[in-house]
């Protein structure tokens, strides 16, 4: 094999990669929702945290704006009073500390036949959401020695990465006698722990048909971010 076509087999593989990290992809999450809402008309409302570690920050102030908006389009009022508000609602999020996760490429024998790119690429990766970015545990490149470009019949190499699991919880009562009228949850996985952006993705899926039909469990799909 000439030195052309090595850097011909390495080059393929490589663009291809970073033609994908460069693809917008959409955010999924999990939605369950119970409720026995009322029709929204001009309700008022407060938000509060129903975790006590983030009462009172600007975090979650920031956080709590969202919920507000998503609210107010649906017909609720936010209370300039939030003593006398009609409904309190309880907001609470989270992300965990990640579970590592391993992968081959499944690259090897058939070189781009069902071993290599078709087989490798399919199900494990799209689960995600765009799992292909930042999931390589290292470089995209090779040692002194590798099988594909040497001309041993290709390689299986194996990446790690992390997945985060995130969730948003939301509890509506009615002030007048504490009844319950709404809870909801929204979870995803991801391999970004970044509050700034999971927060705001996870407020939008649980809106997605607010406020649903109770009892439901259903999957939502984003649009990705415009860049």
């Amino acid at each position: 094999m000439t030195m052309f076509k090595r850097i011909g087999l390495f080059a393929a593989p490589a663009l291809a990669l970073a033609g994908l990290s460069a693809c917008a992809t959409p955010f999924k999450a999990d939605v369950a929702r119970f409720q026995q809402l009322p029709a929204a008309q001009g309700q008022t409302f407060t938000i509060v945290a129903d975790d006590p570690r983030l009462a009172g920050g600007l975090e979650f102030a920031h956080y709590a704006s969202f919920v507000s908006q998503r609210l107010a389009q649906t017909g609720y009022v936010p209370s300039n009073d939030p003593a006398r508000a009609d409904l309190i609602v309880r907001v609470a999020y989270d992300v965990d500390n990640g579970r590592e996760k391993v992968r081959s490429t499944g690259f090897g024998g058939g070189g781009w036949g069902g071993g290599g790119w078709g087989g490798g690429w399919g199900g494990g990766w799209g689960g995600w959401g765009g799992g292909y970015r930042g999931a390589w545990g290292r470089p995209w490149g090779y040692g002194f020695y590798d099988p594909w470009l040497f001309g041993a019949g290709g390689f299986n190499d194996v990446s790690s990465y992390t997945v985060y699991t995130s969730a948003l919880t939301m509890k509506i009562d009615r002030s007048a006698d504490n009844l319950r009228l709404f809870e909801g949850k929204a979870s995803a996985q991801s391999l970004s722990n970044k509050l700034t952006y999971l927060v705001p993705n996870l407020v939008d899926a649980m809106f997605v048909n607010f406020p649903g039909q109770s009892g439901e469990d259903i999957k939502i799909t984003l649009p990705p971010e415009k860049r």
